[in-house]
């Protein structure tokens, strides 16, 4: 039979065809510009020819043979044909949705393009972690044209036990489909973020009491001791807990950021940007009499590469899987050294503009948790709460506070 003829595709007929050694077509009888390609494999593939609105002439594969039968594939191939009388060119409906963006590739150029142009380090980090370990799984295989708000829902509705990720993950994915219009990926006003309400969070309200911080510094002084951990982790637990510093704050400190003399710490890279720590005359004592690996920047370098700091990771880990254990503060994370400091504060009599300068928080609303409003120095109010602290930490409860670790000054 030769090839050009044209027959009524049937299962009976497809079947016939032979293989060869290369790719054949065999038409269709009944339906012009039907017919099914013939593979040396043996596949066989019903595909339908047409011209579009700009006589080019195209063809689109509309099922393999097996999947579908002849009947089926000959009245898809009708319907198309409808929709090509219409104006519609399938073809080009189908390149446009395989060269389409997908959703894992505009989360790559958020990243490259935003994230690590305008975010700190922390939260660049934060960012990939829940793009890679939340975001691609579920809908990073989708065109960034075909997300609907459904598909948001559905992905925050999943996360509803954990609402704080929950309602990260629908600002990230927010804002990341605001830069989609902009770049032209979606029409504009089209965020499929939108009227999807945020899970309300529970502040986590949580600060260790003078017998848990006596507690933690006895377990911090053996550890010390038996040399069960590393003196850069105890030290710088040390450090959390008298200046209330953020951990990366503390492990990112170097040398040359301290004035002892004017007693403050220059932060270089905060959460709220560059500024000044004040610390107390306990805290000096104790930067003071921590080892100065003089070939290293840092006030807490790492022992294997001592160009580089602690990571904070190494520090965490230690404080989640064995610290905080033998301290019998298993709930406590190494932040809530920070809240204990707030509260302390808080607990002089200092208003919260204080606070807010003791914590370095950007403005009051995260302070007036800790504070009932009063007039009271910067400074006295951190030799205050520094010697709360180190009284709580070595136990003396004399009132004469005495140095948290002792050393060269």
């Amino acid at each position: 039979m030769n090839a050009n003829d044209k027959i009524k595709l049937t299962k009976r007929s497809v079947e016939a065809l032979v293989p060869r050694e290369k790719e054949y077509y065999q038409m269709d009888a009944e339906l012009s510009c039907f017919g099914i390609r013939v593979n040396p494999s043996g596949v066989r593939s019903y595909f339908l020819r047409y011209r579009n609105e700009h006589n080019r002439q195209r063809k689109i594969t509309l099922g393999q043979h097996g999947k579908i039968t002849p009947d089926q594939a000959r009245a898809i191939a009708k319907k198309q044909f409808a929709a090509i009388a219409d104006g519609v060119d399938p073809s080009s409906d189908r390149a446009n949705a395989r060269t389409a963006t997908k959703v894992s590739e505009l989360l790559a150029r958020y990243l490259e393009d935003h994230v690590m142009i305008h975010n700190k380090p922390g939260t660049q980090k934060e960012v990939a972690r829940l793009i890679k370990a939340t975001i691609i799984p579920a809908i990073g295989h989708m065109t960034v044209k075909a997300i609907e708000r459904k598909d948001i829902a559905k992905l925050h509705r999943s996360l509803k036990n954990t609402p704080t990720q929950a309602n990260r993950v629908r600002a990230l994915l927010s804002k990341a489909f605001n830069l989609a219009e902009e770049w032209g990926l979606r029409p504009d006003g089209s965020n499929p973020c939108r009227h999807i309400k945020k899970y309300k969070e529970t502040a986590r309200e949580r600060f260790l009491s003078d017998k848990e911080l006596g507690k933690l510094g006895q377990v911090l002084n053996k550890a010390e001791q038996e040399q069960r951990e590393a003196p850069g982790v105890i030290n710088s637990i040390r450090l959390l807990a008298l200046t209330g510093c953020r951990l990366n704050e503390v492990l990112s400190l170097r040398w040359a950021d301290i004035d002892l003399k004017l007693g403050v710490l220059n932060l270089p890279d905060t959460k709220t940007g560059k500024r000044s720590h004040v610390i107390g005359s306990l805290a000096q004592a104790f930067i003071a009499s921590l080892p100065h690996t003089k070939s290293s920047p840092w006030v807490f370098p790492r022992k294997a590469d001592i160009s580089a700091h602690i990571r904070v990771n190494h520090v965490e880990r230690a404080w989640r899987l064995r610290i905080r254990i033998a301290a019998g503060i298993d709930d406590a994370r190494l932040h809530d050294l920070r809240h204990t400091v707030g509260t302390y504060a808080g607990q002089t009599g200092a208003n919260a503009f204080l606070v807010r300068d003791k914590l370095g928080h950007a403005s009051t609303a995260m302070t007036d948790r800790y504070v009932n409003r009063d007039d009271d120095p910067l400074r006295k109010l951190t030799d205050q709460v520094e010697g709360r602290v180190v009284a709580a930490m070595t136990g003396n409860k004399s009132g004469d506070v005495i140095p948290l670790k002792r050393g060269k000054a």
